[in-house]
């Protein structure tokens, strides 16, 4: 009879930890490097955009220097350890690269979009869902929005990709651009999806023989977006990790301070940083 009543005892203990540990849990955005997330989400670990390679492993994109420009600052199996699910915006070597290819397991769940389909074939990647629209995935709605990375011809060299918005009960909304420039699509999902945060790839990247042409959102494209963000907060990120990007966060902080906008509105983390989102 102890025996039982102990066993109770300690079941009981075990479930209000349990309990007591999951009470206030918030979801997490943790920018990596780059555009490569860490996202704690609905009781999920989702990992965005993984370019996991060391610095200089790459080719110069503008003939500067190799890249990635600066080393990661998290070791590559902490960053995909324990993760769900992977959303990739497109296939691009700064977005998905050889050494995430290579470490991430060939079964995990990928979400992509439909001009990266045969990459990912190609890459070995058996659970790779192609999404089309919105996906209810464990109790998250995952929307996918096209995003137009650049203008004219140098959008015809970019090619396809992808954003997202991730929607759960009792979580804010999340709208994650991707690599794209301001234009009046964006303008119409906050409007539609009314986000309570917004992450923007704000890196002003050019490509050589284009230098007026950005293929995603600088100082000045990421300010309109914040002037119609709405309610929500806006996470810049894609800076400082790449030769061809020509806004860093020092500038695009310099501009938001010119315009008052402060830090209630315009977060820019550092590697590694972890934002607590709320409601």
């Amino acid at each position: 009879m102890k025996k039982i009543f102990l066993a109770v005892t300690f079941t009981l203990l075990a479930a209000i930890v349990f309990g007591q540990s999951n009470v206030g849990t918030k979801p997490t955005i943790q920018l990596v490097r780059n555009a490569t997330l860490l996202i704690e989400y609905g009781g999920q670990r989702i990992l965005v955009d993984p370019m996991l390679a060391p610095k200089g492993a790459i080719d110069s994109w503008a003939g500067i220097q190799r890249n990635p420009t600066i080393e990661l600052k998290m070791p590559v199996e902490k960053i995909v350890k324990d993760v769900n699910l992977v959303l990739v915006s497109h296939s691009h070597e700064d977005h998905f690269d050889k050494v995430a290819s290579k470490t991430l397991n060939k079964s995990i769940e990928l979400m992509i979009q439909p001009a990266d389909k045969d990459f990912f074939d190609k890459e070995g990647f058996s659970n790779a869902t192609v999404l089309n629209d919105t996906k209810l995935w464990n109790g998250i709605n995952i929307h996918r929005l096209e995003g137009q990375h650049g203008s004219g011809e140098v959008l015809k060299m970019m090619g396809k990709t992808s954003g997202f918005i991730l929607e759960a009960k009792n979580q804010p909304t999340v709208y994650i651009v991707g690599d794209a420039i301001w234009t009046d699509d964006i303008k119409q999902n906050i409007k539609k999806y009314k986000p309570d945060y917004i992450v923007v790839n704000s890196g002003g990247a050019l490509i050589k023989g284009f230098e007026n042409v950005p293929i995603i959102m600088n100082e000045e494209q990421t300010i309109a977006l914040i002037r119609e963000s709405g309610h929500a907060k806006v996470i810049a990120v894609h800076m400082d990790a790449l030769d061809h990007c020509r806004t860093t966060r020092s500038s695009l902080i310099q501009k938001a301070s010119e315009l008052k906008i402060g830090k209630d509105k315009l977060i820019v983390p550092q590697d590694t940083e972890v934002i607590t989102l709320s409601l």
